[in-house]
């Protein structure tokens, strides 16, 4: 048997977003009794901490500038899914070739839900890395039904602010998800003689125009000259241009 305290205490946490497993290693309540409590026919009632964008009391993600990066991982790579009792799954999908990224998207998540556990699913050649919480849907409302490019995606006004204050890291996760940096190389005909050059380029490739825009008009703001290689890929070319991702953004890792 548990004490109302602990009920109590065990249901605030899971108010908060919190694991069963999490919740029952903090309390030392039962994950089956934690579940019995959340389903009774008279619950406790739940003192939970507010969600940021539910309720507007916490104001916008404590870590903005990796919210920033994450909304970019998010709108490139990533997913959310419903699961039961409210619960939501995100999944950022990364390539198993680039272990530093794995990181750090473990590294934004948890920045975004610092009280929620974040694992890694491997699968071939990719490993989703995947967080639960209530409250998903609330950090990233371009969530929706069916694929992101056959709906809108437009930014609320709280997450244009996040975009606009620390612009390189959405750039950045818009890149590490959907993007890549390449090295080009031509040939030209100098006194006779054909030699070969190369040539640094970044691309972005999304098949939603809404996302496409998003990431055009937030290299605008930072001065990046960019222009569209076909209807789907975003080029980035010009030696400045090329420069100033290689400091901001740079290859995955």
């Amino acid at each position: 048997m548990y004490d109302m305290g602990t009920r109590k205490r065990a249901l605030a946490l899971i108010g908060q977003g919190r694991s069963l497993n999490s919740v029952s290693k903090e309390t030392g309540a039962s994950r089956a009794a934690i579940r019995s409590w959340q389903t009774r026919i008279e619950p406790l009632q739940r003192v939970g901490k507010p969600c940021p964008r539910c309720q507007g009391t916490l104001g916008p993600p404590e870590n903005p500038e990796a919210y920033a990066y994450l909304l970019g991982l998010y709108l490139g790579d990533g997913c959310i899914n419903a699961h039961r009792r409210g619960v939501y799954f995100i999944r950022i999908v990364c390539d198993n070739a680039w272990p530093g990224l794995i990181d750090a998207c473990e590294a934004a998540i948890r920045s975004a839900r610092p009280d929620n556990s974040v694992f890694r699913v491997r699968k071939d050649g990719c490993v989703a890395v995947t967080a639960t919480s209530k409250h998903w849907p609330c950090f990233f409302p371009q969530h929706g039904p069916g694929k992101k490019h056959e709906r809108t995606i437009a930014l609320e006004p709280w997450q244009q602010e996040i975009v606009d204050a620390h612009p390189w890291e959405f750039i950045r996760g818009l890149v590490h998800s959907d993007g890549c940096r390449i090295t080009n190389w031509a040939t030209r005909l100098v006194k006779g003689e054909r030699k070969r050059y190369e040539y640094p380029r970044y691309f972005f490739t999304n098949l939603s125009a809404d996302i496409r825009q998003l990431y055009t008009d937030t290299l605008d703001t930072v001065g990046v000259d960019w222009r569209q290689a076909n209807s789907r890929n975003i080029s980035v070319a010009r030696r400045a241009s090329v420069a100033l991702m290689d400091t901001h953004v740079g290859p995955k890792y």
